[in-house]
């Protein structure tokens, strides 16, 4: 052991290291973690599969976040898309990458940080995977369960439609604005809408169940993912400001926030005009037909910030 009596991760063989790890996640399963693979139940008969990718000073920074804001948010932003699907969270699987010189310490809150998410969101880990890396990296596969439903897609939203969104937009952004200028003290619920999104799971069957042409979730920003919809399914998505849209923005002070701010994960959906929006949900625009641009908001194309790309400089 190094710097006195702090235990680092390198002074822990891979068993010893899963051992103090597992026992504080929620693992049921029929075959849970311990052989080469777990064992799901598939009720539905389909499996609902994502993953998704957390890389340090790319997707989060330890000097801003705790590894239980970073469990917690890796939970988050893949139930998210399995709820985006119209389905619940049945299984995760969770990759780990870290230093050697990563503290015990951080590895075992990142553990307590997944399972209060999990507990949060009605979902369990069944397996997953430790390595040495340069920086954390968190990778994730989650496993969900459609009971029955027909998936929803990108692709079903037609002219006439409702836009509708349930969660809140740009409040992620707003508290990443927050951290990038130097201000760690700033609203601690901005702060943590960036650290812990609370993504509307239960939204996801519940519109499923009510009828929704298409659905997905917002991580991206709000802009840039009704493009996916509206490219997805050949119309337009044309919101408006009128409503929640514009509550929020005179809140945050700033429409890149909520047009283009990532990660609230919420969810946005399309909806024929005669369904009944579940409660979550508050309408934010109509479909209209194909046109120049996909999406136009208060009848104009975006001219502001595209909303994130990894691959952006």
């Amino acid at each position: 052991m190094r710097d006195g009596d702090t235990l680092r991760v390198g002074d822990l063989d891979e068993t010893d290291l899963l051992a103090r790890v597992v026992p504080l996640m929620p693992t049921q399963a029929l075959l849970g973690p311990g052989d080469d693979a777990a064992l799901v139940a598939a009720p539905d008969g389909r499996v609902v599969a994502t993953t998704d990718v957390l890389v340090e000073l790319r997707d989060f920074r330890r000097d801003w976040s705790t590894g239980a804001d970073v469990g917690w948010k890796a939970v988050a932003q893949n139930v998210a898309d399995v709820a985006a699907m119209g389905a619940r969270c049945s299984g995760l699987l969770i990759g780990l990458g870290m230093p050697v010189d990563l503290e015990v310490a951080w590895v075992e809150d990142f553990a307590a940080g997944v399972a209060a998410a999990c507990r949060e969101f009605g979902a369990v880990v069944v397996g997953g995977d430790l390595s040495a890396a340069s920086e954390v990296v968190v990778a994730v596969t989650a496993l969900g369960d459609l009971a029955g439903r027909a998936p929803v897609l990108r692709s079903g939203a037609r002219p006439g439609h409702v836009v509708a969104v349930a969660g809140r937009l740009g409040r992620s952004a707003a508290g990443l604005d927050l951290f990038l200028r130097g201000v760690p003290d700033g609203p601690a619920d901005l702060l943590d809408a960036h650290r812990r999104p609370r993504p509307p799971v239960a939204a996801g069957p519940a519109a499923a169940d009510a009828g929704a042409s298409a659905l997905m979730d917002v991580s991206d920003g709000l802009v840039r993912d009704a493009g996916r919809i509206a490219r997805a399914s050949g119309v337009c998505l044309e919101l408006t400001t009128s409503g929640a849209l514009g509550e929020w923005i005179t809140e945050l002070g700033d429409p890149a926030f909520v047009l283009t701010g990532g990660e609230d994960h919420a969810l946005l959906a399309c909806f024929p005009p005669d369904a009944v929006l579940p409660g979550p949900f508050v309408v934010v625009g109509r479909v209209g037909p194909r046109g120049a641009d996909p999406v136009l908001v208060d009848g104009r194309a975006w001219t502001g910030p595209a909303g994130w790309d990894h691959f952006a400089r």
